[in-house]
């Protein structure tokens, strides 16, 4: 099964953008972003 964290990584390395700079970007910490990249955590979204 596919799932967003695996999308998200793809995406990371394909446009050469580090953990570091999507997590700035983003506002979270790298370590937020390895976890949703790895499937330990989801991403939770509020609009």
């Amino acid at each position: 099964m596919y799932h967003i964290g695996q999308k998200i990584k793809e995406l990371r390395r394909k446009y050469d953008i580090t953990q570091e700079k999507l997590a700035d970007y983003l506002c979270v910490s790298y370590q937020a972003v390895s976890k949703w990249e790895t499937g330990v955590h989801h991403l939770i979204f509020h609009l």
